[in-house]
């Protein structure tokens, strides 16, 4: 078997934060997603079955949790911080894609989510 890429994705994971341009956005809050793909060496868990030998999906939910009660202006910038916080606590990550949305945006029209999506390398 050759392994030609390896993949940890973490799918629409959900918060309950307090983000946003306006000053009321810090007062109401809003529910965001935040989904994250990581490329990384996980050789050693798919041939023995060993979590030390990928990324802790749990432990990497927690940074991004902590990142997120870390109240930002923009999208961009809470994606900038989970994305630098991922490479800096993972060493196995040797890159990632970090989307943050924000559910039912206060934009003046129906819209379901805004969203920025941040790829970064080492």
């Amino acid at each position: 078997m050759t392994i030609s890429q390896q993949t940890i994705t973490l799918d629409s994971l959900r918060f309950y934060a307090y983000h946003g341009a306006e000053p009321q956005e810090a007062i109401v809050g809003a529910w965001y997603t935040v989904s994250i793909s990581m490329k990384a060496d996980a050789t050693a868990a798919i041939l023995n079955d060993d979590l030390n030998g990928t990324v802790n999906y749990a432990k990497v939910t927690e940074v991004i949790k902590l990142q997120m009660q870390i109240r930002s202006a923009l999208l961009e910038h809470v994606a900038g911080r989970i994305a630098e916080s991922i490479l800096e606590g993972f060493p196995a990550v040797q890159s990632v894609t970090v989307t943050v949305s924000k559910v039912n945006p206060p934009v003046g029209a129906p819209c379901s989510a805004a969203s920025f999506t941040l790829a970064v390398t080492r």
